[in-house]
């Protein structure tokens, strides 16, 4: 909870000094998410799932800014060794290649460097809530992934007047196992998508 008001200060704070200089501007975007969750438990393709939010432009200059947003993001994955590694916890009907969704509140800040006036780069950090899970996945209602995420993220973005198209490769650095030491669970995530600034 710490690190999300400190989040919201820090925006709050370089909002108020790009208004100033006149370099604010808002938006909404939407676009699809190729994810997966590395480790033995899981299957090792992508899968296709969904993202929508709002995000800032905040240029300090004609070159660099910054970009927060905040994201609801979808997870998808397919278990296929999980009965294997956890035998005691797994719930014995589910399927092997049982689907799960997990559904995540991202604020990723980043960094803009804008080469010209059509393309701009993007760096930085995002950090994760999850926000639900199915709570079938496991016997008892036990909750196999931890809360919260952190990833890094790398990206372009056109920008065409009010439309922007983008992609970004998300790789996260957490391990996302809150059921025991025999795998580690991080996220990857391949995303695209456009958006609408105001």
């Amino acid at each position: 909870m710490k690190r999300i008001f400190l989040v919201a200060a820090t925006f709050f704070l370089f909002t108020a000094g790009a208004f100033a200089q006149g370099g604010f501007r808002l938006g909404v975007k939407a676009g699809t998410n190729l994810t997966k969750i590395t480790g033995q438990s899981f299957n090792d393709g992508f899968d296709l799932s969904y993202h929508v939010g709002a995000f800032a432009e905040i240029d300090f200059n004609k070159k660099w800014g910054i970009q927060p947003e905040v994201l609801w993001s979808q997870t998808t994955t397919k278990r296929t060794n999980f009965d294997n590694l956890y035998p005691t916890i797994v719930n014995s009907v589910m399927s092997q290649d049982e689907t799960i969704k997990l559904d995540y509140m991202d604020i990723p800040i980043l960094l803009r460097y804008n080469v010209g006036k059509m393309l701009t780069l993007n760096a930085g950090p995002q950090f994760g809530i999850l926000i639900n899970q199915d709570k079938n996945f496991l016997q008892n209602g036990q909750s196999a992934f931890k809360n919260g995420d952190f990833s890094m993220v790398a990206g372009a973005q056109l920008n065409f007047n009010f439309l922007r198209i983008y992609g970004r490769y998300n790789i996260g650095l957490k391990n996302l196992n809150d059921v025991g030491n025999q795998d580690k669970w991080t996220n990857q995530q391949i995303q695209m998508g456009i958006g609408l600034r105001f």
